[in-house]
């Protein structure tokens, strides 16, 4: 029996972690236990030393010190404080008369809201009571099919997921050991196509089931000039106007800096064209010369403001002025301020904030440190080795790999969260998929975005108990069920579509950028054309490396 558990301690013990979560027992005191109680088994048996449980204290320190980490209580603030100063009720609103014309036109709008609010607010729950409370009456009101209302609202709000800030990109980057800032960009493009095929799922029922997807009736457009026009064409005048800026700009500052990176200057010349039309709007509005309807300065005043947060956030993380840490604090500063000049800022509403910060940033880290303990142990008993060994073994290479391992999170995405997949099982899978040459910042997203779909899983997603908590009783459960079952699919999609097309997601760091410019590394020219299928590799110049890694020592 002795032999038995020496020779299989590593299975055992994660069989042993199932068995803990499945029972129902709290995540973090689960990690924790079963990492402590095999910990002294493995003392016992000889396969551990006593002087490797002194490591714990050193290792939960090196959590309480990562400044890494601090960016999720400012990103967390800087959401529930915008979600709470009526952000998202102000751009449905107007977002939603701006499309309502169409068909499926306040499903647009839920989308596009929701991608503009996960770029700022981060948070899953957030977005999604904030849209449920105000968009879901609206479309059912006016013809909504129930499915598509309920499935919208959910899959919109766990745009938050993958589109930076996202919580979980700051969370993958720690444990795969890759810069915020990299894996932010690198999401970028691939939440975007997200947001995308949503629109165009839409779109398709708008012209298969067009009952399911009413325009708004004429009554309920409320922006109209007094003449009865929708001020649509103003308001792309304006857009026009705004462009041509931002394009002017873009040729004069590239030719006075012609090294200048794109995306630098598409965030520079992006920034001249907004604050053009902001500009703009206001003078109009201020001296009254009637230029713009009212849709169009509607659309800059309640647009303008978010956008600008985005930019103080992502904007200095992408071009290098600012840390993720530091991005999230000015985020922070920024929600406080949009805030208090919509006259919504109160200690009631601010204390409420904290409190859910507070208790977020707790629950992360007391995950964390029952992980630590976990997979100390685990690595102890050789259980690195293990899965190392399981997952090189199977057939088929790196894509072998990534699809077992798609389906693995998939699966497991039923009955836990992406916390708890992200500090269990991604610390087991990165040094593999960095073993077979896969770019960590690459596997971070695709997991990303997989792990998204856990907040949309029947029966146990919580976007759908977030939603149920606020959906009327006309909404049952089902309705919520059957509606998310097609936005799931088009996560799964997208997934296949990063590992078939992995250009999707932008790997090249701007930290390696800057080395290898300063280094002058010149790489011979491979004349062969590449496959979709060639995933990319971890690093420029490290595709030259030996793949043969040594073992990792066990502290």
């Amino acid at each position: 029996m002795t032999a038995f558990l020496i020779a299989n301690m590593a299975p055992i013990m994660f069989a042993a972690l199932v068995i803990f979560l499945l029972s129902g027992f709290p995540v973090a005191f689960a990690l924790a236990a079963n990492g402590l109680v095999f910990g002294f088994i493995g003392i016992e048996l000889g396969l551990l030393k006593p002087e490797l449980m002194q490591a714990i204290p050193s290792r939960i320190f090196g959590i309480m010190s990562n400044d890494t980490l601090l960016a999720i209580p400012f990103f967390t603030f800087m959401g529930l404080i915008l979600e709470r100063s009526g952000m998202a009720e102000d751009l449905l609103d107007t977002i939603g008369q701006l499309f309502g014309p169409l068909r499926g036109g306040v499903a647009y709008a839920v989308i596009f809201v929701g991608a503009l609010l996960a770029a700022t607010t981060g948070v899953v729950a957030a977005s999604v009571i904030s849209m449920g409370l105000i968009s879901l009456p609206i479309m059912l009101k006016y013809g909504y099919d129930k499915k598509v209302a309920s499935g919208v609202i959910a899959a919109s709000g766990t745009l938050a997921q993958i589109i930076p800030p996202s919580l979980v990109l700051i969370v993958m980057a720690d444990q795969l050991g890759r810069s915020v800032g990299d894996m932010y960009q690198a999401a970028f493009l691939p939440g975007l196509v997200l947001t995308a095929m949503y629109a165009l799922y839409i779109f398709t029922l708008s012209i298969v089931r067009p009952k399911w997807v009413p325009a708004l009736p004429m009554e309920a457009r409320n922006l109209r000039q007094a003449n009865g026009d929708s001020g649509v064409i103003s308001l792309s005048l304006l857009l026009c106007a705004a462009s041509a800026a931002s394009f002017a700009f873009a040729r004069y500052y590239q030719s006075k800096h012609p090294d200048i990176a794109t995306d630098t200057l598409s965030i520079y010349s992006a920034t001249i064209g907004i604050g053009f039309a902001f500009v703009l709007a206001f003078i109009n509005r201020k001296f009254k010369i009637g230029l713009l309807s009212r849709m169009a300065e509607q659309v800059v005043f309640v647009l303008i403001p978010p956008l600008a947060l985005i930019f103080l956030v992502l904007g200095t993380i992408f071009l290098g002025i600012a840390t993720p840490t530091e991005g999230g604090g000015m985020g922070a500063c920024g929600a406080i301020l949009l805030a208090l000049l919509n006259g919504r800022l109160n200690l009631k509403l601010t204390k409420q904030a904290l409190d859910s910060t507070t208790r977020l940033s707790c629950f992360v880290m007391f995950i964390l440190i029952g992980s630590t303990v976990f997979s100390l142990v685990f690595r102890g008993i050789n259980g690195d080795l293990w899965v190392e060994h399981l997952l090189t073994g199977l057939p088929g290479g790196q894509i072998g790999f990534l699809i077992v391992v798609n389906i693995l999170f998939f699966v497991l995405a039923f009955f836990l969260d992406f916390f708890e997949l992200a500090f269990i099982l991604v610390p087991l899978v990165g040094p593999v998929a960095e073993k077979l040459g896969i770019n960590l910042i690459w596997f971070g997203v695709l997991l990303g975005v997989n792990m998204q779909t856990s907040f949309m899983h029947p029966p146990f997603g919580f976007a759908l108990f977030y939603l149920r908590s606020v959906a009327p009783k006309a909404i049952r459960t089902s309705d919520i069920y059957w509606g998310a079952i097609p936005f799931v699919l088009i996560q799964i999609i997208m997934v296949g579509l990063i590992i078939a097309f992995p250009q999707l997601v932008s790997t090249d760091s701007v930290e390696a950028k800057k080395e290898e410019i300063q280094l002058d590394i010149s790489t011979p020219i491979d004349d062969t054309p590449a496959s979709s299928f060639d995933l990319p590799k971890e690093g420029g110049v490290d595709e030259m490396r030996d793949t043969q890694a040594t073992p990792a020592h066990v502290l």
